[in-house]
């Protein structure tokens, strides 16, 4: 089970950064046209695409954790957010992109809360494999 959701989390990565690299060269995709043509789909975008990373990326690194200041956090979420954050920010020197703080802000809740369903997962998984 461990490979096929780093496999999953892996190609989703690449599937991401795909979509980056269109949106930075200015290109046109079906995904584009799709968000938007859901009211609020650049932001549910957002949400949901970082938020399924994170989920996938806390599993795939085995649920592995890290102290800083007294807050214990997954290592995947830091890693996405990482990213998030310096794909964002470099939106700035890209021509054909804007930087949005209400994309980062989207980016940002649906890290969070899918690291909040990282953690009910692995207590109701951690519940089954000891009944």
């Amino acid at each position: 089970m461990y490979k096929l959701i780093t496999t999953l989390s892996a190609c989703f990565f690449i599937f991401i950064s795909w979509i980056i690299y269109l949106a930075n060269t200015g290109q046109n995709s079906i995904f584009f046209e799709l968000v938007a043509a859901i009211p609020y789909g650049d932001k549910v975008g957002h949400f949901c695409l970082f938020g399924l990373l994170t989920l996938g990326a806390n599993f795939a690194l085995k649920l592995k954790e890290f102290e800083l200041k007294f807050i214990q956090l997954y290592a995947g979420s830091t890693l996405v957010f990482l990213f998030v954050l310096v794909e964002e920010l470099s939106q700035y020197f890209i021509p054909s992109r804007t930087l949005d703080a209400s994309d980062l802000l989207a980016d940002i809740a649906g890290i969070l809360v899918f690291n909040f369903m990282t953690k009910v997962f692995s207590k109701l998984m951690n519940k089954h494999a000891g009944a």
